[in-house]
Formats: C-alpha cells, sequence, structure tokens
C-alpha cells in the first residue's frame, strides 16, 4: 500500500473542460498523461499541477518581492497534496534571440571560455607566431644570450602608430633627462619645441642606453631595462645596431616580431557577447544586414529613366533623380542611357553617394543654380532600416537587403584576437562549430599539452564540459552544434536542450513536467529519450510527460489516460494505472496500444500524376550536394534521423524557392543549384504549428474567415436592417456594437498588487462582449454572442441551412476539431490545434487540384485517433490531384505514405545524404536507413 506522502493528490480540478475531478499520481515515478487532443491533458498538467506549483513557491517570497515579480493565476482545484517544487519544461521556450546558441543555453559555452582563458595559447593575427610573455629576469637572460658582444639600444615605447605632433611629449621625456628619441624608425635628438607632422601616423620610442652587452655591464643593463620597462608600461624594445634589426619583449603576451601585444586574457574576451570578444564590425552576431546591388540594379539592360534602380522605380520630376541627372552629365551620360552602359566610377556615385557638392539646374527651380549634397540610395535604404522609420518603410527597405557572412569573423562572431588562441591547433569558434558528437570526441581524446600547474585547471574544466555533452547526447542531440542559433532549433529540439541542462543540475525531489518531449525525434533516438527520463526519475525526481508516443507510454510506470473525448465531452480520467493494467482496459488510448483498434495501411500506393518537381544540388546547411525527385498527386513523406537535412532541404530550401516563384516572398532558400517542374503546380501552402494568433481577441471564427460570414448573416437580419446596422456592428475589435466598458474583452483585468490579477467578467456585459443593442439582433433565436460560444460540432447543426459559413465550419469538424468554440481564445489552443485550424482554412479554400501542401509534423500533439483522422483530410487533398509533403518521424503517417524519401545517415555533418526513396515496401529493403528498421515492424501487421 503506497502512503499518502509518495502521492501527489488532485482533488476537484475544474480548469478548463476538466470535469471536478480527483487523481492520484505516485511520486518518484515516470507517469504519462495522455488522451485525445483537447481530452484535458495540458489542463491537468500544466494549467492545473503546475499552476499551483509555481503559486505556492511564490507565495514562499515577501509581499514586497512579489510586487515585482510576474502574476500568477490560483488554478481551478479544490486542493493538492504532496506535490514538490515544480519544473515545467514546455515546447514553447524557444530563444529568438539571434545572440543565443546551443553553447549559450546550456552554459557549455561559458566553460569553453574559461578553458582558453586559462590554456589557450595565443598567436599572432599578423605573422602567425607564438605569442610570448617574459617577466624582467627572463628578458635580462635573452638579452644576455642573444646580444652578447653586441651593441645595443634599448628602447621605451610610448606612442605606437597614432596620429599627433606630440610637441607636449618631447618635452616632457627632455625634462625627464633623456636626450634621444626613436621617432618611425630614426634616432633624433630632442630639441626645444620639437614636433612632427600632425597628420600621420608615427612610432615614438624613448632611447634609454646605449651599451655593449657583457656580462661585466649586468647591473647597468638590469637598470637600463627596469627603466625601460617602466617607461614602455611593461614592453622594451632591443635596436641590434649593426643588423639594425629590433625585437620586442613584454610583460604581456606579444609577437616578437612585430610587437603586436594582447591583453592578458580572461573569460569575457571569448564571449561574442560582450564588447572584449565580439566582432567589431558585426557585434558578435556572425552576420551582417547589407544592402544587395543585384537587387537594386536587377536588369542592367534597363536605363535610370525606365526604372533600371529598383528602389527608385521610373523617371520623376523630383529632387532625387535631378541629383543622380547632375552626376549622369558629368560623366558624359543621360538617365535615358542603359545602366550597363554607364561608367562604373558613376554608378558607384549613384549609389554610394558622393563628397562633392551637385550643381542642380532645373526648369522647376527656375534659372537659380543650387548646390546640394547627395548621399546616394544605398544610404537612403540603410535609414530605412532603422528602429525610427515605419514598419512599411522598414519592410519597403528589406526587399533589398541580404543578410550574408559577416566578412571580418568570417561568421565566427569572435574579434581577431580571441580567434587566435588555440588548443591543439584550434579556436574557441571552431570547437563550438563542432557537432556535439565529435566535440565530445575531441575532448576525450585530444590531450592539452599545458604546463603541469594548468593540467589540473584544464581536466576540472574538461571534466564538467565532457558530462555536459554527454547529457545532450543522451537526449539524441548529438547533431547540434554549440555555434547553432536557438531561433534555429525546433520546439522539440529547443525542450530536449533544457532536459539535458536540469539532468545535469542533479537536482533531488523536484516534480519535472515535460510536454511531448519525442517531437521531432527519431524511433532511433527515442529510447536514449526515455533512458534519459529514467535518469532523471532514478535519482530521485517524479517526472510527468504529456504525451502520446506508444513507447514512451509502455515504458512508464504510471499511465493517467483522459477522455472519453475532446472539449466539452473530456475532462475526467477514463483510466489511471501502470501499463500492463492499462492494455486490458477498454479505453481508446488502450485499444490502439493493444491492437484491438489500428490505423490501417492503404491497400494500394498513388502512382502520382507522372509530374515530378526536382531539386537539383541542394547544399545549405548539412545537406551533401542533393539531388531529389518529389513524385507530384502523391502524399510524400520526408523522413530521416533527427538533424538529417530534412527541415532544410523542405522547409529551407524548397519552400522558399516555391514561395518566391507564386507570392514574391523575400525569404531567400538555401544554396541550390536548380529546380525543375514548377509549371505543375500554382500555389504553395506551408502548415506549420505557429500560433493563429498572440492576443485573446484572436479565435478560429477570426482566422478562418467564417467570422466575416456570420457579421453579414446578422447584418442581413430584419432587425438589423430596421435599425441601420452593418457587419461592423458585430465585431468586438471595433467600436459601436461592442461593450465599450471591457472594449470587447468580456472580461476586466482586475490588479491586486502583489497577489496575481484577476479576470472578473465584465458588470456590464457579463462576459458577452457586445452590448444590448447588438445581442437583440437574433438568429434562430441566438445571439452573436451565443454563436462565438457554439462548440464546432454545434455551429455545424445550428448553420446547416447557410452554405457559406457550413463550408468553413464543416472542415474545422473534419479536421477533428469539433471540440473547440468558434470564439475560443487563440492562445489557449496547443500547436497541433493551431496547426489543423490552419490545415481547415486551406482546406475550405478553392483549389486548383495543382497546390503543394507542406506540412512539418502535424501528428505534433495528437493521440493516435487524431492522426486517423489527419490522414483522412490528407488523402482527401491528394485524391483532388494536389500533392501533400510531409516530414515526419511517426510511423503511422510514414506507412500510410506513397511516397518516402528518406535521408541521413545520422544527423549533422554525418547526415545530409539521400538514403533511399521509394514506397514503403522499398524503403524497408534498404539496409542503411535506421528508418526501415522500424518501418519494417510496422508493415508485418
Amino acid at each position: 500500500m503506497t502512503s499518502e506522502t509518495e502521492l501527489i493528490n488532485v482533488y476537484g480540478a475544474r480548469v478548463h473542460n476538466l470535469k471536478n475531478i480527483d487523481v492520484t499520481i505516485p511520486r518518484d515515478s515516470l507517469t504519462v498523461v495522455t488522451g485525445l487532443s483537447g481530452s484535458g491533458k495540458s489542463s491537468l498538467a500544466f494549467d492545473t499541477i503546475f499552476a499551483e506549483g509555481q503559486r505556492r513557491y511564490i507565495e514562499t517570497f515577501s509581499a514586497y518581492a512579489r510586487g515585482f515579480l510576474g502574476k500568477l493565476e490560483r488554478p481551478d482545484v479544490d486542493k493538492i497534496t504532496g506535490l514538490s517544487p515544480v519544473i515545467s519544461i514546455e515546447q514553447k521556450t524557444t530563444n529568438k534571440n539571434p545572440r543565443s546558441t546551443v553553447g549559450t543555453t546550456t552554459e557549455i559555452y561559458d566553460f569553453l571560455r574559461l578553458l582558453y582563458a586559462r590554456a589557450g595559447e595565443a598567436y599572432s593575427y599578423i605573422t602567425g607566431e607564438k605569442m610570448v610573455k617574459y617577466t624582467d629576469e627572463q628578458i635580462l637572460e635573452l638579452i644576455l644570450e642573444k646580444y652578447i658582444g653586441r651593441k645595443i639600444y634599448i628602447l621605451a615605447p610610448v606612442v605606437r602608430n597614432r596620429k599627433g605632433h606630440y610637441k607636449e611629449l618631447f618635452e616632457q621625456i627632455r625634462k625627464k633627462g633623456y636626450l634621444n628619441v626613436r621617432v618611425d624608425g630614426d634616432i633624433r635628438e630632442i630639441l626645444p619645441g620639437m614636433k612632427v607632422d600632425r597628420y600621420k601616423n608615427h612610432s615614438i620610442e624613448i632611447l634609454i642606453d646605449k651599451l655593449v652587452v657583457s656580462n661585466k655591464f649586468e647591473d647597468k643593463l638590469k637598470a637600463s631595462v627596469r627603466t625601460a620597462m617602466k617607461q614602455g608600461n611593461g614592453l622594451i624594445l632591443i635596436l641590434d645596431v649593426e643588423a639594425d634589426e629590433v625585437r620586442h619583449y613584454s610583460r604581456s603576451l606579444m609577437c616578437p616580431t612585430t610587437g603586436l601585444s594582447y591583453s592578458e586574457p580572461a573569460p569575457h574576451n571569448f564571449s561574442f557577447n560582450s564588447p572584449q570578444g565580439a566582432c567589431p564590425r558585426c557585434k558578435g552576431l556572425g552576420e551582417l544586414d547589407q544592402v544587395d546591388i543585384e537587387k537594386i540594379i536587377p536588369n542592367p539592360d534597363l536605363s535610370i529613366a525606365a526604372g533600371g534602380i529598383a528602389p527608385l522605380g521610373k523617371e520623376k520630376s523630383n529632387m532625387l533623380f535631378w541629383q543622380i541627372a547632375a552626376i549622369c552629365e558629368k560623366y558624359g551620360v543621360t538617365l535615358k542611357t542603359a545602366i550597363k552602359n554607364i561608367p562604373e566610377e558613376a554608378i558607384d556615385e549613384i549609389l554610394y553617394g558622393t563628397n562633392e557638392r551637385l550643381k542642380i539646374k532645373n526648369e522647376s527651380l527656375g534659372n537659380s543654380n543650387y548646390m546640394v549634397s547627395y548621399e546616394g540610395v544605398t544610404k537612403y535604404i540603410e535609414m530605412q532600416q532603422e528602429d525610427e522609420a515605419s514598419a512599411t518603410a522598414q519592410k519597403w527597405a528589406g526587399q533589398f537587403i541580404t543578410t550574408s557572412v559577416c566578412p571580418e569573423c568570417n561568421g565566427q562572431r569572435l574579434n581577431k584576437e580571441a580567434l587566435h588562441f588555440k588548443i591543439n591547433e584550434k579556436n574557441i569558434a571552431e570547437l563550438a562549430d563542432m557537432d556535439i558528437q565529435s566535440l565530445y570526441n575531441w575532448f576525450s581524446e585530444s590531450v592539452t599539452e599545458v604546463s603541469e600547474k594548468q593540467r589540473l585547471i584544464v581536466n576540472e574544466i574538461k571534466k564538467e564540459i565532457l558530462s555536459r555533452l554527454q547529457f545532450l547526447l543522451d537526449v539524441g542531440l548529438g547533431y547540434l552544434s554549440l555555434s547553432r542559433a536557438s531561433a534555429s532549433l525546433s520546439g522539440g529540439e529547443s525542450q530536449r536542450i533544457r532536459l539535458a541542462t536540469q539532468i545535469g543540475s542533479e537536482l533531488v525531489n523536484v516534480l519535472y513536467i515535460l510536454d511531448e518531449p519525442s517531437i521531432g525525434l527519431h524511433q532511433r533516438d527515442n529510447r536514449r529519450l526515455i533512458d534519459s527520463l529514467k535518469k532523471l526519475r532514478d535519482t530521485g525526481n517524479s517526472v510527468v510527460v504529456v504525451e502520446h508516443d506508444k513507447d514512451m507510454m509502455l515504458a512508464s510506470d504510471y499511465i493517467v489516460d483522459m477522455g472519453p473525448f475532446a472539449g466539452r465531452k473530456g475532462g475526467e480520467v477514463v483510466f489511471a494505472g501502470t501499463p500492463e493494467e492499462m492494455l486490458k482496459k477498454n479505453t481508446l488510448t488502450s485499444n490502439y496500444l493493444n491492437g484491438k483498434l489500428e490505423i490501417a495501411i492503404p491497400k494500394n500506393r498513388r502512382k502520382g500524376n507522372g509530374n515530378y518537381l526536382k531539386i537539383i544540388g541542394a547544399s545549405g546547411n548539412n545537406l551533401k550536394k542533393v539531388s531529389v525527385a518529389l513524385p507530384l498527386g502523391t502524399l510524400t513523406c520526408i523522413t530521416g534521423v533527427s538533424g538529417s537535412g530534412k527541415s532544410t532541404l523542405i522547409n529551407d530550401t524548397l519552400q522558399p524557392i516555391l514561395s518566391q516563384k507564386f507570392y514574391r516572398s523575400l525569404k531567400d532558400p538555401l544554396p541550390y543549384e536548380s529546380v525543375e517542374g514548377i509549371e505543375h503546380l500554382d500555389k504553395v501552402v506551408s502548415v506549420d504549428q505557429s500560433p493563429i494568433g498572440r492576443t485573446p481577441r484572436s479565435n478560429p471564427a477570426t482566422y478562418t474567415g467564417v467570422f466575416s460570414d456570420i457579421r453579414n448573416l446578422f447584418a442581413g437580419m430584419p432587425e438589423a436592417k430596421i435599425r441601420g446596422y452593418k457587419p461592423g456592428r458585430f465585431s468586438f475589435n471595433v467600436k459601436g456594437g461592442r461593450c465599450e466598458t471591457c472594449k470587447g474583452n468580456g472580461y476586466k483585468t482586475v490588479e491586486m498588487n502583489f497577489l496575481p490579477d484577476v479576470m472578473v467578467p465584465c458588470e456590464n456585459c457579463h462576459g458577452k462582449r457586445y452590448n444590448r443593442e447588438t445581442l437583440e439582433v437574433r438568429f434562430k433565436g441566438k445571439s452573436i454572442a451565443d454563436v462565438l460560444d457554439m462548440t464546432i460540432n454545434v455551429a455545424v447543426e445550428f448553420f446547416e441551412n447557410v452554405p457559406s459559413i457550413l463550408h468553413k465550419i464543416k472542415v474545422l469538424q473534419e479536421v477533428g476539431l469539433g471540440y473547440i468554440k468558434l470564439g475560443q481564445s487563440s492562445t489557449t489552443l496547443s500547436g497541433g490545434e493551431s496547426q489543423r485550424v490552419k490545415l481547415a482554412t486551406e482546406l475550405a479554400r478553392t483549389d486548383t487540384g495543382n497546390t503543394m501542401y507542406v506540412l512539418d509534423e502535424p501528428t505534433t500533439g495528437l493521440h493516435f485517433e487524431d492522426i486517423r483522422v489527419l490522414l483522412t483530410v490528407l488523402n482527401k487533398l491528394v485524391e483532388k490531384g494536389n500533392s501533400v509533403i510531409v516530414i515526419e518521424h511517426n510511423l503511422d503517417i510514414i506507412k500510410c505514405a506513397d511516397y518516402i524519401i528518406d535521408l541521413g545517415p545520422e544527423g549533422g555533418e554525418r547526415g545530409g545524404y539521400i538514403l533511399t526513396t521509394g514506397t514503403p515496401e522499398e524503403i524497408v529493403k534498404n539496409r542503411d536507413s535506421y528508418t526501415a528498421v522500424y518501418l519494417r515492424e510496422e508493415l508485418v501487421q
């Protein structure tokens, strides 16, 4: 019998659609919460258990401290007992900051910075020589050894390659008793009033002493070196008079040939987020937004007057064109001359401006000559990119801007000094660019050549780095690199990075709640993820996972199955117990687990319409110049292990190519040689999982456009016509028909000072959003507010005789969203639900039969039953002649595909090849494909 202290007990949970449920979850176990989409999984795990854990943690702070913290809602639950401190690892945590990378997120890069600051060897970025630094005693020994019997000058540098006349400096040196200085390589006597050309760069050294090196004069030499070090601020020059050769000696890091010196390295010198380490050109971003001349002059055969300079358009009578005409006149051409025939110098002035003031003479100005300055077309475009410019101006300028790798640091983000500290011939950026697996191998095998004193430091840092890299390998992220930008990670990758970081923190007695960590993970890596979660459990933590993955469920200690259906028909616990017990039950989930229900393999694979879309020579990211033919008129699956190049090929190469062709999209595709077969398509539709809106005012009715039809319907009612109401009267976003007390929100936010804000229904409209007059207009006895409160299933019956509305909402029902409300806030929809709303919106539009649909992991957040519904929808699209491309790891989708393109064999640098293509039956014959291994089991039924 499990004691009360070993359980998390939830009593009377009523958040969202939860039906006053009680549920018990064992502590120190791996628990999976599963069920249909919309059945209440996230409401239980995140909105009830996690929200209450967070609230209790905040309540331990003083009232003063709570006043500075974010507001937390109190979940609608009677009581929760046995709750540990809670950490939530969700998918919506991807950092969009361009300065955030995998290395900074996991803090591994911080350890690398420390390693290079303590053990890195500096090299001159001018000569490539190893930098040296000496003590005063070592410098004395080196001089005695190298210059014995030779005449030398001991010099103390005071000015290094800087402009100025230095009259005061020479006077100060003379007053200190020194008679000579070396100016730009020449020894000169210091005379009263002496100065140099202030407009040239100069190097000035004080001549401290002249002597022939001998052991007899060691004391004199020692005193002179000490004096020179003091005057030269730790740096001295030794001039061999006979050889006329100079060598530098310094207490800090210095190139012995050129005298180039580096400051003593510290961890911030290797940070691209610090001014001390960042590349000065790109400020540590690794890339620059630059004006693209090819976009400004797309066709050099045109003249400027005919619109050859795209940002300016055709010739107009304004100051800008008068200025350009003046430049052309200076070079003996006109605005009507083809751009290719205008001298290059003239084009440079037109684009980049001129230092001369231009003489403008035009009839519009009378007979007067105007002298004006001209800054150039590119300067004007850059000005429109600044923060102060309007969004429209920024968007306009954006079409002439290209993001390119910074030419100074070559995308490595750091300044020259930082990039010339090396360990075993590798600088810190080169390590950050390695994939995790290669970096782990490098650290495991590489023996850093450091002194015994440093070895202790290095070994400690190395141990920390290796353990953190191992955690990333354990969750299947060996293909990523530390330099990979966080913004480019998928939700699943971001979540697994946070998971690896948490495993590394080695906390105990914590309740971890994860949201589908298996997203974006190939079946091969799923086992490693499950092992990582068990490791988290075995160290003394409770792990709750909201998940649909079959392997995860069967490997768990406990399952909570929500249902029986979705929305209002869900919100109940239909089963809670061990996986073994669940297999004997008769719930929707258990029937898919025990084989009573299954997603059937299609009897015939579609051959397509005979046309192909071919991408040739795709080489973006890790793709190895791959070429592939996609059969049109089929359901095609792009498969492969995580990081093998699926998204690069489809989302970053193919989709932008098609978007530029059909919609003049500004997003450039990654490198490729050519594409064939676009003429067989006339539209591309990308259906991703980003939210359909970021404010509570956005909802399925507004996104799909059906709300406009509903408003038109209400505006056509006799009561509305009598009152003169137009469709705008029925919008809660504009003045007129909405409740002005709550501005159409339906609720008011009451600030509770240091307690969480409380949302209370508006006292005027009672949450209906509209004023009394608007609500008096009714259709079949229902007001506009009643309609927005209907579920899709109810609305389909209600509008059965209104074809324009029925068509759009019927599709929402067909994609399995019958349980959500028409007016449900977009902020409460999951990623999978948002994706299906988008899919339904596209389905409702008239298609031509030549559309390509691109979906990226559409099974995210979907139960087995939801996947069956999704497949029905996708097949319906293909049956109409369209082409559907799905990037997917889910075997139920893969086994039902007409055609598969499998990438691999591994992720990262060891991926990027097309392993095999063909039907699922052909794919399973391949012995190099990991997908084939798991697909083989599915096809044998």
